[in-house]
């Protein structure tokens, strides 16, 4: 089990619950100015169940979430250390869609293709190497990409585009 307390500057990684609670009490937490960045997550087998609520020594409740935001990755609560990428492929999308918006069909392929793969990869793979991803993660962020391609060559079928 792996109860992880983050602040907007400070994080505090404990082996469970009553030790964070302990070392919360304890240290008083004085640097703590309780925002509504700051949160707590389980990570482990027993991520579902209900906690006690952590409390600071000022009486300030810190609540339970299922992800947190950290340097712009997304750890999600479940029985590994997994990290989220819906935020990802969101500001990718955004980002894609943002850019087709603006310069639309006026421009060649090869230059809107130029700018996907400078302003929009990069959204989408930050904080990848931080992390080990599924299998299915994988296909999520290829198929991201491949959708955007297929908006782009106005095309349906992904093997035209998956020999691109």
């Amino acid at each position: 089990m792996l109860t992880i307390f983050y602040s907007s500057r400070r994080r505090c990684v404990s082996c469970s619950v009553l030790l964070m609670l302990v070392s919360v009490k304890l240290c008083g937490l004085i640097w703590l100015l309780i925002q509504k960045k700051s949160c707590c997550i389980r990570i482990g087998p027993r991520n579902d169940r209900i906690c006690a609520n952590v409390t600071t020594s000022q009486g300030y409740r810190l609540p339970w979430t299922n992800e947190i935001r950290y340097l712009g990755t997304y750890i999600a609560k479940s029985r590994q250390f997994r990290c989220s990428i819906d935020h990802a492929k969101k500001s990718f999308f955004r980002s894609a869609n943002s850019i087709f918006g603006k310069i639309g069909r006026t421009v060649s392929e090869k230059v809107t293709l130029e700018l996907l793969k400078t302003k929009c990869i990069p959204v989408l793979i930050y904080g990848l190497e931080c992390f080990s991803l599924a299998k299915s993660d994988l296909k999520s962020l290829d198929f991201a990409v491949t959708r955007f391609l297929m908006k782009l060559f106005r095309m349906s079928n992904t093997k035209i585009i998956a020999e691109f």
